[in-house]
């Protein structure tokens, strides 16, 4: 059984959508974010400071390794997983990619309700939300299906995904 990988910027809905399709599907979930977070007794802003952006990137792709290998499981990761090929690669190898996307507008009015965003803690915040977001999208544009979020309520997202997953004969 394949797993089904949720991609997408920060504030895009993986983690919200993520638990639905646990629950809907009976699958196991598990954030990449939080199993790091647990894994490294830090939270991620930490690991940021300590390790530094390059840092935290080789420990979520490890992190990222040792997930792939499971089946039948709901991933949600980290915005930023995508930007190394080998992430995206061990993800593909028995996953199913979907990227759930946002505008802009929507994606800075759901990350500023958090402070836990260590890429975001400047002053130009919304500024580099825009220019971030237009660099990664060739990288997210790699899933199996790609998926508005901005004015869908988490339910009606999961709803079109399963509907996805049937119609590829991926659910029994």
């Amino acid at each position: 059984m394949k797993n089904i990988v949720l991609l997408g910027f920060m504030g895009s809905g993986k983690s919200s959508v993520g638990r639905i399709l646990s629950k809907r599907l009976q699958r196991p979930f598990i954030d990449t974010d939080h199993k790091i977070e647990k894994d490294h007794g830090k939270k991620i802003p930490e690991i940021f400071a300590e390790c530094g952006e390059e840092g935290f990137r080789n420990i979520e792709q490890k992190t990222i390794e040792e997930v792939s290998r499971m089946e039948g499981a709901i991933i949600s990761t980290g915005g930023g997983s995508v930007l190394r090929k080998a992430n995206v690669d061990a993800l593909r190898k028995n996953g199913i990619l979907i990227t759930l996307t946002a505008s802009p507008e929507v994606i800075i009015e759901r990350v500023s309700r958090k402070k836990n965003r260590p890429l975001l803690n400047r002053p130009d915040r919304d500024e580099f939300i825009h220019k971030l977001m237009e660099e990664r999208k060739p990288f997210y544009s790699v899933a199996d299906l790609v998926l508005d979020t901005s004015g869908n309520e988490l339910h009606d997202v999961t709803r079109r995904i399963i509907g996805y997953l049937l119609r590829r004969g991926e659910l029994k």
